[in-house]
């Protein structure tokens, strides 16, 4: 029986990624991907040259139903989402869940996540920080999941692209004008940034100290 390796890759700096996963890519018989094409500039900076198969969102479960075969031929599999850790607002739970119930191992191989990242940096007291991830996209149900985010005692952290990102900080201005937030821009690349005020100066700055391109990450303070 061949094992199920979950295999965290770099959020934007390719220096990111651990000895052990580099290992891991080099010595499994087939890499699973969430973009193929995405995965193969990092296989091709650390010269690893392997068979690599689709496993995204939209063909999780077929292509799951494949590496669950690969798995019974003995065949040692990596899972790699496009970057930081699968199955954190990632594809990756699909495959996970189908290689446990069918009694293979699923072996994690930690490493970068923009969600610790952020946080590591935040400096916000308590214990704890609720990883809520996107949120839903249509206003209302986004206004009601923030409404209840806010209202609870730990700091969050969301995700957002930047064709949202404007929406997002105004909906969180419109509930809490006063509450401070660290906006995490491009996290680990060249062009990485962080910025962090209260959301009301945070959508002031958006287009302006802050551009609007790249993916975001935010951490928001607790209540």
């Amino acid at each position: 029986m061949g094992d199920l390796y979950i295999v965290a890759t770099p959020i934007g700096n390719l220096e990111d990624v651990t000895y052990r996963a580099v290992e891991i890519l080099k010595n499994v018989d087939v890499i699973a991907c969430e973009d193929t094409r995405l995965s193969k500039k990092l296989l091709s900076h650390y010269g690893i040259a392997k068979h690599t198969i689709s496993c995204r969102a939209r063909n999780e479960v077929q292509s799951s139903a494949g590496i669950i075969k690969l798995l019974d031929e003995g065949k040692d599999v990596a899972y790699v989402s496009d970057a930081g850790t699968p199955g954190i607002s990632d594809p990756g739970s699909i495959l996970v869940r189908a290689a446990r119930d069918a009694g293979f191992r699923t072996i994690p191989v930690p490493g970068p996540s923009a969600q610790t990242a952020l946080a590591s940096i935040g400096g916000y007291k308590g214990k704890s920080v609720l990883f809520e991830g996107f949120l839903p996209q249509k206003s209302g149900k986004r206004k009601k999941r923030l409404r209840e985010l806010l209202d609870r005692e730990e700091a969050f952290v969301v995700y957002e692209s930047p064709f949202r990102i404007e929406k997002l900080m105004g909906e969180l201005t419109e509930l809490e004008p006063e509450r401070t937030a660290l906006i995490g821009r491009e996290m680990t690349k060249i062009h990485e940034q962080y910025v962090e005020g209260t959301t009301k100066s945070l959508l002031e700055m958006l287009g302006k100290e802050v551009t609007i391109k790249g993916e975001f990450a935010i951490l928001v303070s607790g209540k």
